[in-house]
């Protein structure tokens, strides 16, 4: 069967029908207004390849390094071409026409939709990677169909599915074609704020069809709603001035002026505002997750066009999203913003939306034509009307990102989050106004666009956003330390009045030189390499001295070092969180982690003796008796220094007695990985990710063994995993009587408040 009916498609379907169609069917199921439609299943795209005999030479095509733009241009063109020129078999194109014309009187408009099985997914968006096609009507729609499947070798999808580390030859189409919603106006909402997870809606909305605010080319009206009431908290009404819309004699979508009555009238009442806001809610209380909505309206009814995982929210280092508590109204486009200062010293030469946070500081490179893109070097700052997706390869070497259109919720604009690019978009004039090479620092939490370039240390995150609001920090038993993911933010988060650090990452030391280890050892020595780890290591060690600082060892995946310079020998695995990643990496590669366990070494004779040393990973014993076997190899005394492992595996919190007996001094519970081993879960699977629990009976069960075991043998206990930050899991490791929590950045003072109400209450019950 060529085509499957929405109605019949749920999520379990998504290898069949790709991430958005079975968001779809999910939501018709639901019970959610959905236009009608049908999808082009994965299967049928994959027997048009195969029996037509191109797909080896696909697959060979895009086979390239996809920080080569021409390369990636001429895989694009090569692949593009071998799908267009081969024939869809007949039976094939009467199936797709055939369910069709079963759509309301067979003649109507619909609207064609890639659906990709690597799409939509918690963990990756993908978003903007494949087409979109609306009004199409008739016999075109085959060839329309055809479009979407070539376009899953986009230059913009090639160099996503490379640096994700997707297979090409994993990765199938779907397309969904629906019938069209001639919309009056239209938008994007998103159930938390995409890029904080502050739990407020945020709505953008626009005249006409919605492929003016995913694509960034118009920006939209702002909204920040109360996800409880439903009421605008604020509202930023856009210049709007283009709509795309269907042309009533020839039937394709084009784009307008809007007319001048309309470019800076409010595009949705407040009954509008209050029902998309319910309808938001259902969405995300079906999934269980935050959600990106697309939506229409017409004809006074909404309805839902889409849904996907948020997949850029963080869990650390989280800005708080200013709100006006009057629901005023503010101007976008090169309005005043308010009287917001913008932080840094140079005058602000305008305004627009913040889309993904950060300060950047470069020479502003306009680029008017995607031909430009190989004038971006690093450091660079992209000015562009629009943040089109196919700059994605581009936007990877930039410090940021400026537009004259678009707004927060566009797919580019997205993919800059992922991506933790800074960006400010929608600032009306920024290619008219902005000179090629001119010096400008952005901002992309105030969106700002300041005059000159600052000095690095002057671009470094606020450190007052840490520091605790409540001026008296809570005395605990408990201690309450931070994670720190780089060196860089390490200032900010000894504001927050942490007792150390809990984890401190070595791998994005390791990643940010963009090359592996053994190519930059080979490049530049032995001695720079561990110069590089001792300079990380030491900046946070000298921020919290004589608080601890707890150093991990090198713990990045395959997928991670492919996509560094020298990575080309790196295994593809199928699941390279389950792989060669870890303290089982370290031990196969005994000579380069020599050269890690030096930098510690060499920290030490410095005098920092509050870092302590932590493996990753580690399973049993041996994995620890070999490790303090290369420690002491290394000048490291492990009677002198402190030292331990994570658990991260029910294996080794079933083990950990036979490892206290090697010597270890503590141990931290890394709940991402040990609760998805413990449940056969995989957290980043959306067909399973709802019954990813780091409060499973289980996992509390493991987490609570290990913490008795290790207090019967003299081993601290701590927690670094995410779940640290969440308050039931911390009532819980307190009772057991855990050493220490620690959590992210944002959340420290809410651990210790949560750590000194427990304590306090387990003493009342104690004499009572």
């Amino acid at each position: 069967m060529a085509v499957a009916w929405l109605e019949d498609v749920r999520s379990t379907d998504v290898d069949g029908v790709g991430g958005k169609a079975a968001s779809l069917g999910e939501l018709t199921a639901a019970g959610l207004p959905v236009p009608s439609g049908f999808v082009v299943t994965a299967g049928t795209y994959r027997e048009f390849i195969e029996d037509a005999g191109i797909d080896e030479e696909l697959f060979s095509a895009v086979d390239v390094d996809h920080e080569d733009t021409d390369a990636l241009r001429e895989a694009h063109e090569h692949a593009h071409e071998l799908i267009m020129e081969t024939p869809v078999p007949d039976g094939v194109r009467e199936g797709i026409l055939s369910a069709y014309r079963s759509l309301g009187d067979g003649e109507r408009f619909v609207a064609v939709r890639s659906s990709a099985t690597a799409e939509d997914l918690p963990d990756a968006s993908f978003a903007g990677q494949q087409e979109t096609f609306l009004n199409v009507q008739g016999d075109a729609l085959v060839e329309r169909v055809k479009e979407c499947w070539a376009s899953l070798f986009s230059q913009r999808a090639i160099y996503y599915r490379n640096r994700q580390g997707f297979p090409h030859a994993d990765v199938d189409i779907a397309v969904v074609v629906q019938e069209m919603v001639p919309a009056e106006k239209s938008g994007v909402l998103f159930t938390s704020h995409p890029s904080t997870g502050d739990p407020r809606i945020i709505i953008e909305a626009a005249w006409g069809l919605g492929e003016a605010v995913v694509s960034g080319s118009v920006s939209p009206d702002n909204y920040v709603v109360d996800k409880e009431s439903g009421e605008a908290e604020t509202i930023t009404v856009a210049d709007k001035k283009v709509m795309m819309l269907k042309d009533e004699e020839t039937g394709e979508t084009v784009e307008r002026a809007v007319p001048d009555e309309k470019r800076s009238k409010r595009v949705l009442g407040d009954d509008e505002i209050a029902e998309l806001a319910d309808l938001g809610r259902q969405v995300e209380d079906h999934y269980g997750a935050p959600q990106d909505v697309e939506w229409a309206v017409y004809d006074g009814d909404i309805y839902m066009l889409q849904s996907r995982p948020i997949t850029t929210i963080t869990d650390d280092d989280g800005i708080d999203v200013e709100v006006d508590s009057d629901g005023a109204e503010t101007a976008a486009n090169g309005g005043d913003g308010g009287d917001t200062e913008a932080s840094g010293s140079g005058d602000v030469l305008f305004r627009g939306l913040g889309s993904s946070p950060g300060i950047a500081s470069g020479q502003a490179r306009i680029i008017t034509k995607l031909d430009h893109l190989d004038q971006v070097g690093d450091g660079d700052i992209i000015v562009t009307e629009m943040t089109m997706p196919d700059m994605v390869p581009a936007m990877k070497r930039a410090a940021g990102i400026v537009t004259d259109e678009g707004g927060m919720t566009s797919h580019a604009a997205i993919i800059s989050r992922e991506l933790g690019v800074p960006a400010v978009v929608g600032t009306g004039s920024a290619t008219l106004e902005l000179e090629d090479g001119q010096p400008v620092t952005i901002d992309g939490d105030k969106g700002t666009v300041r005059e000159g370039a600052e000095p690095e240390e002057e671009t470094s995150e606020p450190i007052k956003d840490a520091q605790p609001t409540t001026p008296v920090k809570p005395m605990t038993a408990t201690e309450v330390k931070v994670n720190v993911s780089i060196p860089e933010a390490a200032e900010r988060a000894a504001a927050t009045g942490a007792d150390g650090v809990g984890l401190l990452r070595t791998e994005h030391m390791v990643l940010s030189l963009g090359k592996t280890p053994s190519r930059y050892i080979a490049e530049n020595g032995e001695r720079a390499y561990v110069d590089e780890l001792v300079d990380g290591i030491r900046t946070a060690a000298e921020e919290f001295y004589p608080r601890p600082v707890r150093v991990r060892t090198l713990d990045a995946p395959t997928d991670e070092f492919r996509q560094l310079e020298g990575g080309d020998d790196e295994p593809r695995e199928h699941n390279p969180m389950l792989g060669y990643r870890g303290i089982r990496r370290s031990l196969d590669n005994p000579d380069l982690f020599a050269h890690e366990l030096k930098a510690f070494q060499r920290i030490f004779e410095m005098g920092y003796d509050n870092v302590e040393i932590m493996f990753p990973l580690v399973n049993d014993a041996s994995d620890v008796a070999r490790a303090r076997n290369l420690l002491e190899a290394a000048g490291v005394d492990p009677e002198k220094r402190k030292w331990g492992v994570m658990i991260e595996t029910p294996a080794s919190a079933l083990g950990v007695e036979s490892m206290a007996e090697e010597g270890i001094d503590f141990v931290s519970f890394g709940t991402n990985d040990l609760t998805q081993y413990t449940l056969a879960v995989d957290r980043n699977n959306e067909r399973v990710a709802d019954q990813f629990d780091e409060l499973h009976p289980a996992v509390l069960k493991l987490i609570g063994d290990t913490i008795e075991t290790c207090r019967e043998h003299g081993v601290e206990t701590s927690i670094c995993g995410q779940a640290a930050s969440k308050s039931r899991m911390v009532q819980f490791l307190v009772e057991e009587g855990v050493s220490s929590i620690s959590a992210n950045i944002d959340a420290v003072r809410d651990v210790q408040h949560e750590v000194k109400r427990v304590e306090q209450r387990l003493i009342l019950d104690s004499v009572r």
